[in-house]
């Protein structure tokens, strides 16, 4: 089954690129697969300290992962499955692009800000060329009324 492949993250746009996957994957056929990456320097190295910390990383992860799952299962009636990686978010989402050979399509959403489209969606623009699966990028501030429109 072709997936579409989001991250989730803490930003306020991620709402919209989660939306938008889980919308085209239901008029599509297909399934959604949500990256959480734990950032490497939220772990530190030390006696259980290091455990400790990403069991919590992992419990706020599931917990948030679960707001989202339970509309995708409830709406557009998708059963997203979770991926939660460790390392540097773009370095780990090349990766699991590489890593699943089921993935057809990245879903990631614009920031809004002034500041630029953010790292994520830079990194993969600069990444196009070796990427083996097409990148729709969500405009941050769409609406949902305009998202259910164009899917």
């Amino acid at each position: 089954m072709r997936k579409a492949l989001v991250v989730l993250d803490d930003t306020r746009e991620c709402l919209n690129a989660i939306r938008f996957a889980a919308m085209r994957a239901a008029k599509t056929g297909g399934g959604v697969q949500v990256l959480a990456v734990i950032p490497a320097g939220e772990i530190q190295h030390g006696m259980g300290v290091a455990e400790v910390m990403r069991a919590e990383a992992y419990e706020r992860i599931e917990a948030h992962f679960e707001v989202f799952a339970k509309w995708m299962r409830d709406r557009p009636k998708v059963e997203p499955e979770l991926v939660v990686r460790e390392g540097d978010p773009g370095t780990e989402l090349l990766a699991q692009i590489n890593d699943d050979p089921d993935i057809g399509i990245v879903v990631l959403a614009a920031s809004s800000e002034s500041a630029g489209p953010g790292p994520l969606v830079t990194r993969m623009l600069r990444e196009m060329s070796n990427l083996s699966c097409p990148v729709t990028i969500v405009p941050g501030d769409i609406s949902r009324e305009r998202l259910e429109q164009i899917t």
